[in-house]
């Protein structure tokens, strides 16, 4: 099975897309920049599009382009959307999320605004600097070849246009087993490191890149998530099978213990194309 087709299963399972419409609470469905311990995370993922946005706010705009590679549920599209007024291309795997992106848009009254693609992002369908922004949010991890998603995300970028990106990075020679709860969870073989993106990125006509650390913040969003499965809600019982949830106890403790002990990083990645 390709890693596309794992990606596509993985988040097309029933307790996967229940966990994250309820647990995440199905809009924005990334890491949270979190202004206290007990704020919700909806709340603080909104604050990471915030976060992110600034840092390209000089290519959002009415009449600007945005490419967002991993959409998942549209909850970043939708914020770009309603708070710039570009238009948005979600590109995304799972057709199951793509439908709910789609519904939600409608909805809001954006689907004016925001094309979903079902398709991958090591294969992006769009012509060369087609875009003043490509974004990607926790979502890299999934790719098997993540050099060849960056080339694609530098490709479709018009010259002086922002990459802005956010993934699950482990540190260097970090144990494999301590970081099997996440893997595992997320049906990925492993992490990319900082220093990876970091050279990558300058092997690319690419300029001012930088990477802002915020790695506490992902501890700080699996202790929410734990709390979120400890004492769950109705709608999340009803949503995921029993075992599911008894998994998502154990393992979820397991992965803030690894950010804890400095195993795993994120924070923002941003470039420009030259």
């Amino acid at each position: 099975m390709t890693q596309d087709n794992v990606a596509r299963t993985y988040y097309d399972t029933g307790d996967v897309d229940g966990f994250y419409a309820q647990a995440w609470g199905g809009e924005n469905i990334h890491v949270g920049i979190y202004s206290d311990a007990r704020e919700a995370v909806g709340a603080a993922a909104r604050r990471t599009v915030e976060r992110m946005a600034a840092k390209a706010a000089d290519a959002l705009g009415p009449g600007r382009a945005v490419l967002d590679l991993g959409s998942g549920y549209g909850g970043a599209a939708r914020q770009l959307a309603e708070s710039y007024g570009c238009r948005v291309t979600g590109l995304n795997i799972s057709e199951v999320q793509n439908r709910r992106h789609r519904e939600i848009n409608a909805e809001r009254g954006l689907d004016g605004l925001i094309d979903v693609v079902t398709g991958s992002f090591q294969d992006v369908p769009a012509p060369d600097a087609a875009y003043d922004v490509v974004w990607s949010q926790d979502a890299l991890c999934h790719s098997p070849d993540r050099a060849t998603v960056l080339r694609e995300a530098v490709r479709v970028l018009k010259p002086g246009g922002h990459l802005v990106f956010t993934d699950f990075m482990a540190v260097e020679d970090a144990p494999a087993a301590e970081l099997r709860p996440l893997t595992d969870r997320l049906t990925v073989t492993g992490f990319a490191t900082p220093a990876f993106y970091e050279e990558q990125l300058r092997s690319l006509p690419l300029s001012d890149v930088s990477f802002e650390e915020l790695s506490e913040h992902l501890q700080t969003h699996y202790e929410r998530l734990t709390d979120e499965v400890r004492d769950p809600s109705p709608t999340l019982v009803a949503s995921v099978s029993a075992a599911y949830l008894e998994g998502l106890r154990e393992s979820l403790p397991q992965v803030a213990a690894a950010c804890a002990k400095g195993l795993l990083e994120w924070g923002i990645f941003h470039a420009r194309r030259a």
